[in-house]
């Protein structure tokens, strides 16, 4: 069962067999978590969370943090997510290595999955300065694809909020090509679609690349019910004027729509005030 749960959320993006039934093992229950969140479904993977949150094991305690974390910021919620990816650093900053986890769900990759959402957290409130000091600190624990994944989309977005795009190219590449490597069907369609706002407004070839990885990324969440990043993938392939720009705009809508109807009404609070979110 963990296996299937860990392959649904780091690797061919598959659902386990039986999706609703609730793990036995904590790692379980956090790999569960991750997957359902995965498909927009914030209120059972928030439900998973909330345990692991107080668990005696510090690290998965950091780890369910900043998964719920990631959550919230989805919905928009940068400042609750910003509490929440403090408590995971606060976590696992003094932890000692342990025992490697190819996924990085071990104490190295918790602190950099905590470090990495602060400077999520800090870009997505304007505080470029910070979020670069924050992802200059994570950079020194991103050992595994996982991290060094998510350090790429992050200094993606750095670059680009700070008018920067050309500089912006680099790592989103390095996050494309490390999720590829690595077979993680989830980090590949983000990586797609960072990649792609990142190379939009370039060449004229720059920006047929980024149609196509636009839409490659969107048909691959339409067929795994990535309903997290589908929403996203659809408005960004209206906006770079793909074919049916109107169909897509409202299945954006539509998708956004089922992922509140199942989120927590805290999730759904956040995106009701958040200007990153549609209403």
């Amino acid at each position: 069962m963990e296996e299937s749960l860990r392959s649904a959320a780091f690797g061919d993006g598959l659902p386990p067999p039986d999706s609703f039934a609730v793990p036995a093992s904590p790692r379980g229950r956090l790999l569960a978590a991750i997957g359902l969140g995965a498909r927009g479904r914030y209120a059972a993977a928030a439900t998973l969370l909330a345990g692991l949150r107080t668990s005696k094991d510090p690290v998965l305690a950091s780890l369910a943090a900043s998964t719920l974390a990631s959550h919230r910021r989805q919905l928009g919620g940068h400042a609750a997510a910003l509490v929440l990816d403090g408590e995971a650093l606060a976590l696992a900053i003094a932890e000692p290595p342990g025992e490697p986890d190819i996924d990085g769900l071990d104490a190295e990759g918790a602190r950099a999955d905590a470090l990495l959402g602060l400077a999520a957290d800090n870009l997505g409130r304007g505080r470029l300065a910070a979020a670069r000091r924050l992802l200059a600190r994570a950079e020194a624990h991103t050992g595994n694809w996982r991290s060094r994944t998510r350090a790429g989309w992050v200094g993606a977005e750095i670059e680009l909020a700070s008018n920067i795009s050309r500089a912006a190219i680099a790592p989103a590449e390095m996050a494309l090509e490390t999720a590829q490597a690595r077979g993680a069907c989830r980090h590949v369609v983000k990586s797609r679609l960072v990649l792609g706002v990142t190379i939009a407004n370039g060449s004229s070839a720059d920006r047929d690349r980024a149609k196509a990885l636009v839409e490659s990324a969107r048909e691959t969440a339409e067929k795994y019910e990535f309903n997290s990043l589908l929403w996203v993938a659809c408005l960004l392939a209206a906006d770079l004027g793909a074919g049916h720009a109107d169909e897509y705009r409202f299945r954006g809508a539509e998708v956004l729509h089922a992922v509140l109807r199942h989120a927590d009404p805290c999730g759904r609070w956040l995106a009701r005030q958040s200007p990153w979110v549609p209403h």
